[in-house]
């Protein structure tokens, strides 16, 4: 759907451009934003490279294992269905810390796992659409309350540090590219406390029911 939203947006675009005379101008900006994608790229490729090196070191000195202890408290009160000592578990906490500090793209290889292993639970409990081994389905089926639990508190995304948004604010000319820092971290604490909040009422109801 997506695809067809955006390609009749640019015909629409080419087509008045057409008509108003203005092909010439339609041309420039697609060469000029076409050179200004690969530089942001670039740019952001080096401050990623950065971040993510930092967080393998973070790894390598264990403090990464220690945060993720430190979240499992918080990771059994938001998922309750998930056992003790579960791979997902690991896999949400480094996912949760990547996204504290900002880093969007190095928290979506653990994202991907902690989903494979959520999957992979519900195939162990014998979950109806779920086929053991492989992950395949046998009928269409909804996310687990799991599944969707994590990915509400991925898309909240707690940031204590933007850095995209310092990098994209730096190649962009702002006079002070980290003075999104304070908003972000209170807007991302009021989309975070209210995917929790979801969370736990969506578990509620369940055990109500």
């Amino acid at each position: 759907m997506l695809n067809y939203i955006w390609a009749g947006m640019l015909l629409v675009g080419i087509l008045y451009a057409l008509f108003t005379g203005n092909m010439e101008a339609v041309s420039n900006a697609c060469l000029e934003y076409a050179e200004s994608a690969v530089t942001l790229c670039i740019t952001m490729a080096g401050a990623m490279a950065l971040w993510v090196g930092l967080m393998e070191i973070a790894g390598q000195a264990g403090l990464i294992d220690q945060f993720s202890k430190k979240l499992q408290p918080f990771i059994s009160f938001l998922f309750p269905d998930v056992p003790e000592g579960h791979p997902a578990r690991g896999f949400i906490a480094t996912n949760l810390v990547a996204n504290i500090l900002g880093l969007g793209w190095a928290c979506t290889p653990a994202g991907l796992k902690a989903m494979e292993e959520l999957a992979k639970l519900e195939e162990d409990r014998g979950t109806p659409g779920y086929k053991k081994g492989g992950g395949e389905k046998k009928d269409v089926r909804a996310a687990s309350d799991a599944m969707c639990g994590f990915l509400i508190l991925n898309i909240s995304s707690l940031q204590l540090i933007p850095v995209n948004m310092i990098v994209y604010r730096t190649k962009y000319g702002s006079g002070n590219p980290s003075g999104i820092i304070l908003p972000a971290i209170l807007a991302t604490c009021c989309s975070t406390l209210a995917g929790i909040v979801y969370i736990k009422m969506r578990y509620g109801r369940k055990r109500g029911c």
